[in-house]
């Protein structure tokens, strides 16, 4: 089947795949290049025979680092790159076959729902600009109910004005009466679910409370009316059949399951419950990785060829205490380093998403420009080193927590400084944070 959008990643080499990540991860030469890797492989293992192809499967990967080095936020740009579909779970989420918890089936089903969402999504895209014409000919139907324009000249002048002015957000706030759907009834999971579970939990109420799942008279803006109308536009040009034999190909060809915290279902030596418990899973997880199938709402979603990237800090355990089948079935092992002072300076300046970045959009929403001398980011550089190397080390999160402190005063008081220009320089990062720094307990708690 010829797929509905072109890959980026088609015409990437892995050197391109790299730089895409060097956008937002600072480090981790080896483990971008394994990773890009293993990516390409997937794009050459499309364009074998098929008689190859299917004896080509991919090399999973284990990544092994403390928390905050880069491992998510690595697996999560890979999956926006590929624009493939990707979910990302947590080991410690499931139990054992026969207790109660999520089982890990539900994490294939978890990536298909995701991957018949993203082909929606295109699909409806791919022609958008007729449904923006059917949701403006709805609104315009509510905003002038009785307005014939058949065959009266200025009927349709005077419905071409309000089109115009619609577009313009003139009536965004205006109210209108309109029959909509109404909503099911919630329902809670016990024991947890995946989004399949609840979409079928959902659709039996459904069917129960008949009586509440019919349509009814509402008033809403606009605004909200909109909204409404373009997700039932978006269904109507929706072919779900092919919708649903696109993200089947696309879940059992390009998926990415990345399954952290696995070294927290690792067994440490020591035989009780909790050890056994904690095989139970791995042999659980076992099957997926190695290739089986699983039965969705969707169909049967063949494994083989999913990629799994697992990833785990492995501060109280190693990687050999998983069981040595699950083992074999993650060949590539990465180990990503802690930051240094340096990492952190550069976390600071070079990401498109740099955390200094964002604090400037958020002020500049208050009207208020910060501006960061080139010494105060060193300093703080220096403080979140200092700080994970005292206390725990958390990463590239601590500066998060260093910064919410350092600009504390300036966020809360933003309203008064409308019109005014702050730097932050390295005497106001001394000040701000000097006195919590050199008290060791304090900073436990604060930082």
């Amino acid at each position: 089947m010829e797929l509905l959008s072109q890959r980026k990643l088609d015409d990437m080499t892995p050197k391109e795949i790299v730089s895409s990540l060097d956008k937002y991860v600072i480090g981790q030469d080896d483990a971008k290049r394994t990773i890009a890797v293993a990516l390409r492989n997937r794009v050459r293992r499309k364009r074998l025979s098929k008689e190859i192809r299917d004896e080509v499967s991919p090399k999973n990967i284990l990544m092994i680092g403390s928390t905050g080095v880069g491992k998510t936020e690595i697996a999560r740009r890979i999956a926006k790159l590929a624009d493939a579909p990707f979910i990302k779970v947590e080991a410690t989420k499931y139990t054992e076959v026969g207790y109660v918890g999520r089982d890990v089936e539900s994490m294939v089903k978890d990536l298909m729902a995701t991957a018949v969402a993203m082909v929606r999504e295109e699909m409806a895209k791919a022609r958008e600009s007729e449904v923006e014409s059917n949701v403006e000919s709805r609104l315009l139907d509510l905003l002038l109910p009785s307005l014939n324009v058949k065959d009266d000249e200025s009927a349709r002048e005077t419905r071409e004005k309000f089109r115009t002015m619609l577009r313009n957000g003139i009536f965004d706030n205006k109210e209108v009466e309109m029959n909509v759907q109404s909503v099911k009834p919630s329902v809670n999971i016990v024991g947890g679910g995946s989004m399949e579970d609840l979409q079928n939990a959902m659709n039996s109420l459904g069917s129960i409370f008949s009586g509440q799942g019919g349509r009814h008279m509402r008033k809403l803006t606009i605004k909200r009316a909109r909204e409404i109308i373009r997700e039932e536009e978006m269904d109507k040009v929706v072919d779900n059949d092919k919708a649903i034999d696109e993200a089947k190909e696309r879940t059992e060809e390009m998926g990415i399951i990345f399954i952290d915290e696995i070294d927290k279902v690792a067994s440490r030596g020591n035989v009780n419950g909790a050890e056994v418990s904690r095989e139970g899973v791995q042999r659980d997880i076992l099957p997926i990785v190695e290739g089986t199938k699983v039965n969705t709402r969707y169909g049967v979603i063949d494994t083989t060829n999913i990629l799994f990237i697992a990833a785990g800090a492995f501060s109280l355990s190693k990687p050999s205490d998983l069981i040595p089948e699950l083992q074999g079935r993650f060949p590539l092992h990465v180990e990503l380093k802690d930051l240094s002072e340096e990492d952190f300076y550069r976390i600071l300046t070079e990401p498109e998403n740099a955390i200094t970045k964002q604090y400037k959009a958020l002020l500049s929403t208050e009207n208020v420009e910060i501006e960061f001398e080139d010494e105060a980011l060193r300093e703080i550089s220096r403080i979140a080193y200092d700080v994970n190397q005292t206390n725990d080390n958390i990463g590239a999160r601590r500066l998060h927590t260093v910064m919410e402190k350092l600009l504390e005063e300036l966020s809360f008081s933003a309203d008064e400084l409308s019109g005014q220009k702050v730097t932050i320089t390295k005497e106001y990062v001394n000040d701000r944070l000097k006195n919590i720094v050199e008290n060791q307990d304090l900073s436990k708690y604060i930082l």
